[in-house]
């Protein structure tokens, strides 16, 4: 089985690329999904995120407020990274139950995981092979701003708190681009997935 990391930066068209490499076969899985699936009620990371930042950003039904976490965090980079210390682990748990389960239906498989902060974690070094989407930075907090309605400052915040782009590709084995077209961004993807499809056997 060929575990293959799939990031990009903000809105740089990474979840799209998922979706073309799932259409051609691939098993692919969000760390963001299994994110949030942590911080649920009953889930691993919510009582200690709870006791670490207060019952203030619960929801009226129980949950946590992903937005009013965020608020808390996504402004003071320490608070952040105990966020992560709290998420990381147990969404690290259930990646590597995927793969497990994966290379147990199908030891050929091609298992994707897409993830936003995998170069900053340091979990890149988890995959056998890294692909990066890329775009230019205007083009990502349009995108950001069209698809969250954020403000022109909050995307650029959120953008400033990522590693460059242009950093994040000297760790690639694969760049896509996606600042065309679907369909050229489409091209791109089938050409990776013939050459991962080779190295998995």
């Amino acid at each position: 089985m060929l575990k293959v990391g799939l990031t990009g930066g903000l809105a740089s068209g990474k979840t799209f690329v998922a979706g073309q490499l799932a259409e051609l076969g691939c098993h692919v899985i969000q760390a963001d999904r299994l994110g949030h699936e942590v911080l649920r009620r009953g889930g691993e990371a919510y009582d200690g995120v709870i006791r670490e930042f207060g019952r203030g950003i619960l929801a009226p039904d129980g949950e946590i407020d992903r937005k009013a976490l965020g608020k808390l965090v996504f402004a003071d980079p320490a608070r952040l990274e105990v966020l992560n210390s709290l998420v990381h682990p147990p969404v690290f748990r259930r990646q590597q139950e995927f793969f497990d389960q994966v290379e147990r239906q199908d030891p050929r498989a091609i298992a994707v995981v897409e993830a936003a902060i995998m170069i900053e974690s340091g979990s890149y070094k988890r995959y056998d092979r890294l692909i990066v989407a890329v775009c230019p930075p205007q083009m990502q907090l349009r995108r950001f701003m069209e698809r969250d309605g954020a403000s022109e400052e909050e995307a650029k915040r959120r953008l400033e708190r990522q590693l460059p782009l242009e950093e994040k590709c000297k760790f690639a084995d694969y760049l896509i681009d996606t600042s065309g077209t679907k369909e050229e961004t489409t091209r791109q993807v089938l050409e990776v997935y013939k050459q991962l499809r080779a190295e998995a056997g």
